[in-house]
């Protein structure tokens, strides 16, 4: 038996290892089996192309699990590529040397056809010190004529090696167990460990007799190969959901990266999709090794609603979990499967419905994707314009005046195509609701023209016209902002004469409103409150307030229209000098613009002025 020192300052590199490096000490279990399925590929490939190797005992390799209870004693044997005295001291004695590094690196100088290696004894190895407080490793080599060797350390900086007495290929390692790590004697928690993050490693994990994992990983066979009823059971599983998904996305990619994914879109909203602590992300593999379960970086917040399955070639699987998702291999995946996912999402409306099927259309399915989570999408857009604004553009759909709910609703595309002659701009409206909306005097003008209009009524909707200002070089514009030239060409004689009444207005109404002014927006309706060019919507206001956010009365202006009776019949009060008869008059004007408009402050002083304004036309009706 020989003594020797771990290189690397191997003490201080081990508390990194077992005391900030991992965030969760199960993953030691996950590091071993990933290590022993190293061994087994590298032994699988080297048997292809070579015949002088050491055979393998027994007849299905694989991966085995033991139980010492009494002994406290955790055993892992695989029938892998195991050991010699030298390739233990330099994978096992170096914090962070990758046995299964050096080896790929070999296999590319000779442009072999390397296989796919998950762990690397180094870093993932010594996870076992987590959880144990002597570790012994058994392995013999696969090479002909190596002896057995027997690698003994507690992780105190050295560790011994002497032959050992193994008589078959491949590698044996016994952890014993700290006193606070006695759970995972119990054979129901590494049953669950193995389900959780080995699940699917190609070798059979066996324990007593009957094996742990499943092998098969349904994302990584070709789309072709996985069928629509297979696809929806794994869905179910993963997604612990009854009901099939709306959508799937399977993507199998070889260059510049190689990856696959299996994502899928509920057919229904979740009941905590709003919620603030609720956690979300797609399962996050490292050649078949889980990572993570929920990996909040592989997508943005935005398509939190996507569940599914995202697992990597080049994705290093001895790494922290939250370390693995700040590295560039995960940028780059996150950034292609968020593009390939809204473009297959906005090919599915135009997908042809296949003869005899049966179920909603491709069209359908789309229309119920958007109802669930549209507010989401339209979320993106806001907060990544930059990134992916022209894919989603094609998928957003709003209501409009021109449809009526069971018509469905419409895209930007569809909007522009049905645009009248001289109309050059999308128009919009924010409320609470589509009934707000058609009621609000701001669509009087452009119905009488048979512009359509956009009634935009989800809360994100005043976030989303900050970033949506135009669609193909047509800007986007809202009826109830600013000041409007929507005048026609016809006699102006019916229009009363405002410039002695507005300024009037203006002065007596002065704190309350920005301003007076005439209208052109209005056919019906007396008045309307206009929000200024560049200020904050009374929709955005109630919006906030909504949220307990302390919001100040933005200044609006007080639109009239000169055409109405009432507006033509305060001028002429105002041109004979009656002004204390006009003034009460300017005051429920406003009042009425505010009832309509949703945002009285002061219900009792309306109706106090309104009794008032009541009781002098009663007492001039009884003269």
């Amino acid at each position: 038996m020989t003594q020797h020192e771990f290189k690397a300052e191997v003490q201080q590199l081990l508390d990194i290892v077992i005391h900030s490096l991992y965030s969760d000490r199960e993953i030691f279990l996950r590091e071993l089996l990933s290590n022993a399925a190293d061994a087994l590929d590298k032994a699988h490939f080297m048997g292809l192309t070579r015949t002088d190797l050491v055979g393998l005992a027994g007849d299905e390799p694989g991966i085995r699990i033991e139980l010492d209870e009494e002994g406290k004693r955790l055993i892992i044997d695989d029938d892998g590529v195991g050991m010699t005295e030298a390739e233990a001291i330099e994978n096992l004695g170096t914090i962070a040397h990758s046995g299964s590094k050096t080896f790929l690196k070999q296999l590319a100088e000779s442009k072999g056809d390397a296989p796919s290696l998950i762990g690397q004894f180094g870093v993932g190895f010594y996870a076992s010190y987590m959880v144990a407080d002597e570790v012994t490793v058994e392995s013999r080599s696969v090479e002909p004529d190596a002896k057995p060797i027997l690698w003994r350390s507690r992780g105190d900086g050295t560790y011994a090696i002497e032959e050992g007495s193994r008589a078959q290929r491949g590698t044996r390692i016994t952890l014993h167990f700290r006193e606070d790590a006695e759970e995972y004697l119990a054979e129901h928690r590494l049953r669950a460990i193995v389900r959780k993050h080995s699940n699917f490693l190609p070798w059979p994990v066996m324990m007593e007799d009957s094996r742990l994992n499943e092998g098969e990983a349904l994302w990584a066979k070709a789309p072709s190969e996985v069928s629509e009823e297979d696809a929806n059971a794994f869905y179910k599983n993963i997604a612990t959901d009854w009901q099939d998904p709306a959508f799937r996305v399977h993507a199998k990619v070889d260059s510049p990266l190689q990856y696959s994914a299996m994502l899928f879109i509920p057919s229904a909203r979740p009941y905590d999709l709003f919620y603030p602590e609720t956690e979300a992300g797609v399962r996050l593999y490292a050649r078949r090794v889980l990572i993570m379960e929920q990996a909040k970086d592989i997508f943005p917040k935005w398509l939190r609603f996507v569940k599914g399955v995202v697992d990597s070639e080049d994705l290093q699987v001895n790494l922290s979990r939250e370390m693995v998702q700040k590295t560039p291999v995960v940028r780059k995946i996150r950034e292609a499967l968020i593009k390939r996912l809204l473009k297959d999402l906005a090919r599915l409306e135009t997908r042809e419905v296949e003869e005899g099927a049966e179920g909603p259309t491709p069209a359908e399915r789309y229309a119920e994707i958007w109802s669930n989570f549209g507010m989401l999408i339209k979320e993106g857009y806001y907060h990544d314009k930059a990134s992916y604004g022209e894919l989603l553009l094609p998928l957003m759909r709003f209501n409009a005046v021109s449809h009526p709910d069971s018509d469905g609703l419409i895209s930007l595309a569809a909007y522009k195509e049905a645009m009248k002659e001289g109309q050059d701009t999308i128009w919009y409206l924010t409320a609470p609701s589509r009934a707000e909306a058609l009621s609000s005097p701001h669509l009087e003008a452009f119905k009488s023209k048979g512009w359509d209009v956009l009634l935009l009524t989800d809360p994100v909707d005043e976030w989303l016209v900050q970033a949506l200002t135009e669609f193909e070089d047509i800007p986007l514009k809202s009826v109830s902002r600013g000041e409007l030239d929507l005048e026609d060409s016809e006699d102006d004689a019916s229009k009363a004469d405002l410039t002695g009444l507005t300024p009037w207005m203006s002065e007596q109404l002065s704190g309350a409103v920005a301003g007076v002014r005439g209208s052109s927006r209005l056919t019906d309706s007396a008045c309307v409150l206009v929000d200024d060019e560049d200020g904050i919507s009374g929709n955005m206001e109630r919006i906030l307030r909504a949220a307990n956010q302390d919001v100040p009365t933005a200044q609006r202006y007080l639109e009239v229209n000169p055409k109405h009776p009432l507006i033509q019949s305060m001028v002429k009060l105002h041109e004979s000098g009656q002004t204390e008869a006009l003034r009460p008059l300017a005051q429920l004007l406003l009042d009425d613009a505010m009832l309509m408009d949703g945002n009285v402050s002061e219900p009792a002083a309306i109706g106090r002025r309104l009794q008032s304004l009541l009781q002098e036309a009663a007492a001039n009706a009884l003269r």
